[in-house]
């Protein structure tokens, strides 16, 4: 057994003492990387509060708008003109005749004496069946013919006889009776004869085929040495009539009252044609005639208008633009399109005063024409209005105009140094003193150029 110490009494047992807690260091480091962030977005949020509570003022306006608060424009002069009142349509281009050359009777083609494409008038001979066949029908017919003549002259011979002898009573008049039945037979065959002739005789015209209109001849449907016949479906040729030509186009009903007033007072409307892209001009014509009847699923009237087309611009079922002229309203106070704007007010333009500044002057407007628009009210003659520079202006706003403005009718106007502009303001060209000088004589000119 091994020797172990005696237990310690109580009263030699050393004092117990007591160590604080420490955290773990991770705990530690993850509450400083909180902290941390906290902070930050602390910092981020103070910062876009400061910046919606602060806003910085706008920097000062560069280029066009750099003028001392005025803003360049450019002007039009309101003046009198002539608007023409014009009704637009897409038309079909339709011939005045279209025929299908069919032969009427059967036989081999034995010539084709047309072009592809050529123009043919009334009469032209256009192709050949072989005569023959008919020709031998038409040889019988007129033997026969010949041989019922002399039967019936035979007959009217007798019956001549006849007449004199019943008259002295020398035989029956039964025989007479007969004879006489006997010559209007023979006169009946003579009358078939005649008419199996003349039939002969137009078969015979029907092998020589000629064109029935003027017009274009277009492919031609069979060739030389096959055999034609009446139900052939594609025919010989098809001739189509080009001169004249018409057009033939659909009209809102709306459009109908001013088009009836015009021709009711004997009026002749002018018709001008354009291409598909409306920018090239085909051919000028007239309105001939409206459709009985208005559409009811489209709302729309035909109109036809015919055309000379002696160049052959008009080609048969081609699409084009028509421009039909209604009416011309005379000496109406005119601006260009551009200067009209829509908005609260309606439609309206911005009206430059004489001391530089523009207002909003609501208008009403009449009928348009190309650029140009009627002014029904609103304005009078001599009115400046801004037709360039609009999109950035309000009510009662300083501007400056060039050195010459342009008139109502174009738009271009001429630049500060003298030389004319293209409808276009200048755009931060010129020095701080040039823009000065213009802002405080936005009307003088140069007279030393």
């Amino acid at each position: 057994m091994t020797d172990q110490p005696p237990p310690a009494s109580s009263g030699d047992r050393p004092p117990t003492v007591v160590e604080p807690k420490r955290r773990p260091p991770g705990r530690l480091r993850r509450w400083l990387v909180r902290l941390i962030w906290l902070v930050v977005l602390a910092s981020i949020l103070a910062g876009i509060a400061w910046i919606v509570l602060h806003p910085r003022a706008a920097p000062p306006p560069r280029g066009r708008f750099a003028m001392n608060g005025t803003m360049p424009v450019v002007a039009a002069t309101t003046a009198k003109g002539d608007i023409r009142i014009e009704l637009k349509a897409l038309g079909t281009v339709t011939s005045l005749a279209t025929v299908t050359v069919k032969t009427q009777i059967g036989g081999q083609l034995t010539q084709v004496a047309f072009t592809e494409g050529q123009t043919v008038h009334v009469g032209d001979f256009l192709a050949q069946i072989d005569p023959r066949p008919y020709q031998l029908a038409l040889d019988q017919y007129e033997g026969q013919l010949r041989r019922d003549q002399a039967l019936l002259a035979a007959a009217r011979v007798d019956l001549a006889r006849y007449q004199k002898l019943v008259a002295e009573d020398s035989i029956a008049r039964q025989q007479l009776d007969t004879q006489t039945s006997l010559v209007q037979q023979y006169e009946g065959t003579v009358e078939t004869d005649g008419a199996q002739v003349n039939n002969a005789k137009l078969n015979i015209a029907y092998c020589h085929i000629v064109s029935p209109v003027t017009g274009r001849v277009g492919l031609r449907q069979v060739d030389q040495g096959n055999y034609v016949q009446t139900s052939d479906a594609n025919g010989i040729v098809v001739i189509t009539q080009i001169q004249p030509i018409t057009v033939v186009a659909a009209v809102p009903e709306d459009e109908l009252p001013a088009i009836q007033k015009r021709l009711h007072a004997g009026a002749t409307l002018p018709v001008t044609a354009f291409d598909r892209s409306d920018s090239v001009k085909l051919a000028t014509g007239k309105l001939m005639t409206l459709d009985s009847q208005i559409d009811t699923t489209t709302g729309t009237i035909k109109l036809k208008a015919q055309f000379d087309n002696q160049d052959e611009t008009l080609f048969p079922n081609q699409f084009v633009n028509i421009r039909v002229l209604v009416d011309v309203l005379r000496d109406a106070i005119t601006i260009p399109t551009v200067a009209v704007q829509r908005g609260a007010p309606g439609t309206y333009v911005y009206l430059v005063q004489p001391d530089n500044t523009v207002t909003v002057r609501p208008i009403g407007l009449g009928p348009a024409s190309a650029d140009q628009v009627a002014i029904l009210s609103g304005l009078a003659p001599g009115d400046r209005v801004v037709i360039d520079g609009a999109d950035k202006l309000r009510d009662g706003a300083h501007v400056t105009l060039p050195t010459a403005e342009p008139g109502a009718g174009g738009g271009a106007g001429a630049g500060a140094n003298g030389g004319s502009g293209t409808g276009h303001h200048r755009s931060g060209g010129g020095n701080a003193g040039d823009d000065a000088k213009g802002e405080e004589h936005p009307h003088r000119h140069r007279t030393d150029q």
